[in-house]
């Protein structure tokens, strides 16, 4: 029997899987993916991601403005957010964050869209998807004030920052995701983080098309890649694959409701 597993952050509509969608949806359906987000970062690009999410069963997207693109594609307004949240295969707000290893120098402009798209996640009620890259304090302190004036969900994608940004967003209730690099060999110190989280915290993800897992490290990651990076955490947990597929399957539907399994059947 098959292992039903979720990837809860790829991205569908790169050049990369240019004419092969189909493809590559049938092969993570093959592995056991059966459910993935696609998170979708410029505005051009929402038509394309309500298009792939309504003609793939098991596929859902995500909208917002990614940090890097800050200052580079046109600002999103609060406005723009909450209309295309209103699309029913849409399930979360973002990615948005803060990312202060490639482009320090929109750091302030970068801030100003995080706090735009907490208050649009605190007003659809929908899950916030947070990128964060050297910029732990400042996140940290950002995601707090905005929980502390309206509490919101959120996941942090791809999490590889520190341990006191991933206590930070544990005490506010939020899910840490783990990414292909936390089954590379060398990140032991990002796994024992993971160790040290609540398990109905964790969800994993490919970000693909990078940061493919061991075996295909280097190479084009894809959704059905997920299964690899599961496998890791289901060691680092102590638990079996098929356990920790589970458990990872069902803190995806409690924190992405409108995907959840439950909602797919109504």
């Amino acid at each position: 029997m098959t292992i039903e597993l979720v990837d809860s952050h790829c991205h569908l509509d790169f050049p990369d899987f240019d004419g092969e969608i189909d493809a590559l949806i049938d092969r993570a359906r093959a592995a056991g993916v059966t459910r993935m987000v696609h998170i979708c970062t410029r505005i051009a690009n929402l038509p394309r991601a309500r298009a792939l999410a309504e003609a793939h069963e098991g596929v859902y997207f995500s909208f917002g403005l990614h940090p890097m693109s800050v200052g580079k594609e046109p600002a999103l307004s609060l406005e723009q957010l909450i209309d295309a949240a209103q699309h029913p295969r849409m399930v979360a707000i973002g990615e948005t964050g803060l990312d202060y290893h490639y482009t320090p120098e929109s750091k302030d402009a970068q801030q100003t869209s995080l706090r735009l798209h907490i208050e649009a996640a605190q007003i659809t009620g929908l899950p916030l998807v947070i990128h964060a890259r050297d910029a732990d304090d400042d996140m940290a302190r950002i995601l707090t004030e905005g929980y502390r004036a309206r509490p919101y969900t959120c996941v942090m994608h791809c999490f590889s920052s520190g341990e006191a940004l991933a206590q930070a967003a544990l005490d506010l209730g939020f899910y840490l995701s783990m990414s292909g690099i936390a089954a590379f060999p060398k990140s032991h110190d990002l796994r024992a983080i993971f160790a040290r989280a609540p398990l109905d915290r964790i969800l994993v993800e490919t970000d693909s098309p990078y940061l493919a897992p061991p075996p295909y490290r280097g190479k084009r990651n894809e959704p059905a890649y997920v299964v690899h990076t599961a496998k890791v955490g289901a060691e680092v947990f102590g638990l079996s694959y098929q356990d920790f597929a589970a458990a990872t399957s069902a803190n995806f539907d409690r924190l992405f409701t409108r995907a959840a399994r439950k909602a797919d059947a109504a």
